[in-house]
């Protein structure tokens, strides 16, 4: 697939005055990086007041930009037909109910059978948006939505909602034991400094904030309900775990498997066969990246979970 060309004619904006050319259309510009916007002006794509640009240029505000870069398309991953979960699609965003199993991008040892995969199958022009317009990601085994951007612009809109806490992302967990309410999670994460494929609550991690309430309680598990604030790899997991609640069927962080006493046959077997994390993305709201309408999202319990929670009310 070849690259697309895009055009832009323009005017920089007055509050820009004073940056250099490139940090000034980086700024004008968010849908691209200032990586790729200094190599169209090396390539001579850039004019500015019909000049060519220099990206150490400065800027006084108001200059007449022309600019006409290729983005190229993204050749490392294949399109692989599949049946994708979707709950939504327009011109801008596709929302996604992912199921617990489905990894969302290729990794060491795994290029085929993903969620982008089938993205780039569905929409070939999603070749050409950053990560094949994967905004945020969900855990191999965590089920639930995700958004995913279908423009170079929605990518960006939604990248900067994101970081600026706008877009409410809500999940129901299965954790082990029992909460006496809910609460706050304000612990800084980072990769974890021995097992190198974990994360953990550290010292000079990145800030990661978790809101949790209680939904259910059983005797030694609870049904909760998660508010992210902040999106930090595998956050949920490594905050309940850190508390002293990991969620159940978690391979990573939840430890030993506890049993209530007096647990069922049917309950030991259920939390006994329960092998991924019981975590569902239940609940996805954003604004749509053009028109700013709010859209609201629900999915509801998988089937897996559902019964699990089944097992646990009968006991």
């Amino acid at each position: 697939m070849t690259g697309e060309f895009r055009r832009h004619d323009f005017r920089l904006a007055p509050g820009l005055a004073g940056l250099r050319l490139d940090q000034a259309l980086a700024r004008q510009l968010p849908q691209y990086s200032r990586s790729r916007i200094q190599g169209w002006i090396e390539q001579g794509t850039v004019t500015i007041d019909g000049r060519p640009a220099r990206a150490r240029d400065r800027v006084l505000g108001g200059e007449a930009i022309a600019l006409t870069g290729e983005v190229p398309a993204e050749t490392r991953v294949a399109p692989q037909a599949m049946r994708l979960p979707i709950v939504y699609e327009d011109r801008d965003i596709l929302v996604i109910d992912k199921p617990a199993g489905l990894v969302v991008h290729p990794g060491a040892g795994r290029r085929e059978g993903t969620l982008q995969n089938g993205l780039l199958a569905h929409d070939p022009q999603l070749a050409h948006v950053p990560r094949a317009g994967l905004v945020h990601r969900l855990d191999k085994d965590t089920s639930g939505l995700m958004v995913v951007a279908r423009t170079i612009e929605a990518h960006a809109a939604l990248a900067a909602r994101l970081a600026a806490r706008e877009i409410s992302r809500e999940y129901l967990a299965i954790a082990t034991g029992v909460m006496t309410g809910g609460g706050t999670i304000d612990e800084p994460i980072g990769r974890h400094r021995s097992v190198r494929v974990k994360m953990a609550v550290r010292e000079g991690g990145r800030e990661a904030i978790t809101h949790y309430r209680v939904v259910e309680r059983f005797r030694a598990h609870t049904y909760v309900r998660v508010m992210l604030e902040t999106g930090r790899t595998h956050q949920i997991r490594v905050h309940l775990a850190h508390a002293g609640f990991p969620i159940v069927g978690d391979p990573v962080y939840g430890g030993r498997r506890r049993l209530p006493a007096g647990a069922s046959p049917a309950l030991r077997e259920a939390l006994g066969n329960f092998h991924r994390q019981a975590l569902h993305a239940a609940r996805l709201a954003l604004a749509q990246p053009s028109s700013g309408e709010e859209l609201v999202f629900e999915s509801p319990v998988p089937a897996d979970m559902a019964a699990l929670l089944a097992a646990l009310r009968a006991g």
